[in-house]
């Protein structure tokens, strides 16, 4: 069975990321290939019931270790439950955040050891790595601006509350991860107008697709 696509979408608050896996899936499919969306925290059951104690705050009392404990224990569930099994079958998945939102979140501004946040990372990943990163990048005033507006009245979560200089510094994490790893990660200006973004995305996922092999055909999930 040829191997499946799985690409993931970075970013910081309000970038768009979910506006556009969303049209990437619609596109997919009509092509008749079946695809997966999902996202972190969350996408399995497991990982669902922790990501509502990270994203409301319950676990920030204890420090940056313990949230990025709780993210790897939803993301290796995340990965063996759905994630993994999903690439084996050809399926294309599309994952809202991953293994960078880690390193950026609780790594860069959460101030954890380098060493530490690689050692959980290779445990929960497993060796399963993104085929194809897409980070879109928006100015954080921006982004913010653009969250506030969406979540109307309801209240801000854990992240999106933080200060503008923190959303600055992780804006600077995730472009220095596409300049890491440039095989892996594209940067796409997400200040655009959402049809921009759009094709450019399909253009570069379509190319992707093809050099990883292609993904299985069937209908779509």
């Amino acid at each position: 069975m040829t191997r499946g696509t799985f690409i993931t979408f970075e970013g910081g608050e309000g970038a768009g990321k979910s506006t556009q896996i969303i049209q990437l899936a619609e596109m997919l499919r009509k092509q008749g290939r079946t695809v997966i969306v999902t996202r972190e925290p969350g996408g399995s059951p497991g990982a669902e019931a922790i990501r509502h104690v990270l994203l409301s705050g319950a676990a920030e009392p204890f420090g940056p270790a313990m949230e990025a404990i709780l993210f790897a224990a939803a993301r290796s569930d995340h990965v063996e439950q759905v994630i993994r099994p999903a690439v084996e079958r050809g399926d294309v998945v599309l994952c809202d955040r991953f293994m960078d939102s880690s390193r950026v979140y609780q790594g860069v501004t959460g101030n954890l050891p380098r060493d530490f946040m690689e050692s959980l990372e290779a445990v929960t990943v497993n060796a399963l790595l993104p085929d194809l990163t897409i980070i879109l990048d928006v100015d954080p005033e921006e982004g913010l601006r653009r969250a506030t507006a969406r979540r109307g009245d309801e209240t801000a979560d854990r992240y999106e509350k933080e200060t503008l200089e923190v959303h600055r510094r992780r804006r600077k994490a995730f472009l220095d991860i596409a300049k890491a790893e440039p095989d892996r990660c594209v940067v796409i200006d997400a200040t655009q107008s959402p049809k921009k973004v759009s094709k450019q995305i399909a253009s570069i996922v379509t190319d992707r697709i093809q050099q990883v092999g292609g993904a299985g055909k069937g209908t779509a999930a």
